[in-house]
């Protein structure tokens, strides 16, 4: 099979691979569609950083490059290992794509498994991925989806989970004003959690195409070009003055972090959702005179089935965020190259491992 496989910074090829081995407790995938990650991006012009290199192996997957790529996507089940009794094949399913040692408990109660030591995803440390025509993946991390939703949005059920557990972290609520700050993939799916809660939600971003985007898509209230507009005095008069309840650093960039930090409340909550390659020139008498909360998020955990029910109850509509779709072969060209040089043309650009979807 025909798979999109990272050799190092730079380097990816398509090869062909034999087709995974659907052993006990696992799950048979054909994939159907595969988003492009910013993680993906990074790993491509830093990397390797989630992935491990030639000489070191992974310490859960013991996989060392070159691997597949990929982390978010959907599928259809082709087979069934022995044990696995409760998926049939024809269902469409989506994948938690965590690589986690089997002695940590991932059960539904558990709030930590996301945190465990080596902790790592399938299509980053091995185990397959998303841009490969097939995949075999553990039970535990496969999830049901209706039919009733189109495959391809089902491939931002992933991301859109990053953005449900960071809203948890939040503990924003219905009637909360949150500003989010940075408007691609995260921070517009972000804004579609909380404004299927019902917060009231602004939104603070660069690209035009992108401010428009977030209203157009109905997950912003309203979007600040901060170039021309104090966007933390702005929040303080759509507030009464107050400032806003909950804010959401989706970008890594120190003047939104700092610009949050001045629209939040006292007393106010601010989530760093974004992967920091740097540290930070934090303004910490700030956090304190206002009595900040403030919180990092990673990913996600057991937030998939709640994260599923929202999409699958029209509480979301996933199609506005889809703003590409090609085959393996344009992986690089019209995936990557797009979402380096020009970003502010696309959010999420899906690719079609078989081709099939096109």
């Amino acid at each position: 099979m025909r798979t999109a496989r990272y050799y190092g910074r730079g380097d990816i090829r398509i090869d062909d691979v034999p087709e995974p081995e659907v052993g006990p407790g696992t799950v048979g995938i054909d994939v159907a569609w595969c988003g492009i990650c910013g993680t993906d991006l990074h790993e491509y012009l830093e990397g390797p950083i989630f992935c491990p290199t030639h000489d070191t192996p992974h310490p859960i997957s013991g996989e060392t490059l070159p691997i597949t790529l990929g982390h978010e996507f959907s599928g259809v089940v082709y087979a069934v290992g022995d044990g696995v009794e409760d998926l049939a094949v024809g269902q469409h399913v989506v994948v938690e794509p965590y690589i986690i040692s089997d002695d940590v408990d991932t059960g539904p109660e558990s709030t930590d498994y996301h945190l465990s030591e080596n902790m790592n995803f399938i299509g980053l440390a091995g185990r397959g991925g998303g841009l490969g025509e097939r995949i075999a993946v553990q039970r535990r991390w496969v999830h049901p989806i209706a039919d009733s939703v189109p495959l391809d949005q089902a491939a931002l059920i992933e991301p859109l989970s990053v953005g449900y557990h960071a809203v948890n972290r939040s503990g924003a609520r219905a009637g909360d004003v949150a500003l989010v700050g940075g408007a691609g993939p995260i921070g517009l799916l972000t804004a579609a959690v909380l404004k299927a809660l019902g917060v009231t939600v602004v939104m603070s971003e660069l690209s035009p195409l992108r401010r428009r985007k977030a209203l157009e898509s109905g997950v912003a209230d309203h979007a600040l070009d901060p170039r021309t507009t104090d966007v933390a005095a702005e929040v303080r008069t759509l507030t009464g003055g107050r400032g806003a309840d909950v804010a959401f650093e989706c970008t890594s960039v120190q003047v939104v972090l700092d610009t949050l930090m001045d629209a939040l409340r006292p007393t106010g909550v601010l989530v760093v959702v974004s992967i920091w390659g740097k540290r930070s020139d934090f303004d910490m008498h700030k956090l304190v005179m206002k009595e900040i909360d403030l919180r990092g998020t990673i990913a996600y955990v057991n937030s998939h089935p709640a994260t599923i029910e929202l999409v699958e109850s029209g509480k979301i509509d996933l199609a506005p965020f889809i703003t590409g779709r090609i085959g393996l072969d344009g992986l690089v060209e019209e995936g990557f190259d797009t979402l380096i040089h020009r970003n502010e043309t696309a959010v999420k650009i899906l690719v079609s491992p078989s081709g099939t979807g096109l």
